[in-house]
């Protein structure tokens, strides 16, 4: 492909595990040489549209991603050390040492050389989560990137929330799991990532666990609230990977989401292209 006409703004949507499928599209849009001018992400896709927006590659993310949850045994380590420890700054019932602590978990598994703030990152970028007391999304675009991002995928149950000012915040992905909205009037073209994943329809033998429930239950609601997003006003360019065989808590099967990610190259080409076609005639009609 010749060099991109159109500005391009990505969103990362929520989907946990699943989401690593978007590496794969952030290494299509490198491919091509498009460089996006601002980029959106909830929960998974705050991660990643954070190191993609502090000058990280998708190839550079991807071979990351591939150290860290190759090895079981070093990432249960990790996890374990994510894990946080009694302190009087957050909700007295919710300060088990069970749960994880966003911060430290992304000091974990970020790539080494992370900036500090929003201001030092080479992309626009835009954290969403959900502002507890309020009880409404938090679009963050400024100030330290770790408490927004932290907070953006801090799953209820599992994730501990995140102080922030004078509130808390929670998993982005419960009011908006595919956060193209924030974009709108900054590109000429929206390409939204959508993990959230429908039903994997696969049978099993056994009871959920409670943590598999508290996740798998959010992602319902994740998916249905897409859902609906896309239908009264679709972005200009979807993706939605085939991950819905996997959970969100999938995180040793990186290899085959990453898969699932490379089999969507092509849909990400083609929706560049139509979009770019669909503009063209517009401006010359």
């Amino acid at each position: 492909m010749s060099e991109f006409p159109f500005s391009v703004a990505v969103a990362l949507g929520g989907g946990g595990a699943r989401g690593l499928a978007h590496i794969a599209v952030l290494e299509t849009l490198d491919q091509l040489g498009v460089r996006p001018c601002a980029i959106a992400g909830a929960s998974i896709g705050a991660i990643i549209g954070a190191a993609y927006a502090a000058g990280f590659s998708g190839a550079e993310l991807r071979a990351h991603a591939e150290a860290t949850f190759r090895n079981r045994v070093r990432l249960a380590r990790r996890l374990l050390r994510s894990r946080t420890r009694r302190r009087g700054r957050t909700f007295s019932d919710l300060a088990h040492p069970a749960l994880i602590d966003a911060e430290r978990f992304l000091d974990s598994f970020w790539p080494q050389g992370m900036p500090q703030t929003f201001e030092e990152l080479q992309i626009p970028f835009i954290a969403v989560a959900t502002d507890f007391r309020l009880r409404r999304a938090a679009a963050i675009s400024s100030g330290p990137l770790r408490p927004a991002v932290g907070g953006s995928m801090a799953i209820p149950g599992l994730v501990r929330p995140v102080a922030y000012g004078d509130s808390y915040l929670i998993d982005g992905g419960l009011v908006d799991p595919l956060p193209y909205d924030h974009l709108a009037g900054r590109a000429d073209i929206v390409l939204a990532v959508d993990v959230s994943g429908a039903a994997s329809g696969r049978a099993r033998n056994r009871p959920p666990s409670p943590i598999e429930t508290i996740v798998v239950a959010s992602q319902i609601m994740m998916n249905a609230i897409s859902e609906r997003m896309i239908e009264e006003s679709p972005p200009d360019v979807l993706i939605s990977p085939a991950v819905n065989q996997y959970l969100a808590l999938d995180l040793f099967k990186a290899k085959r989401i990453f898969e699932a990610g490379d089999a969507c190259r092509a849909q990400v080409i083609e929706g560049l292209q139509s979009a770019a076609a669909r503009l063209s005639l517009q401006r010359r009609a």
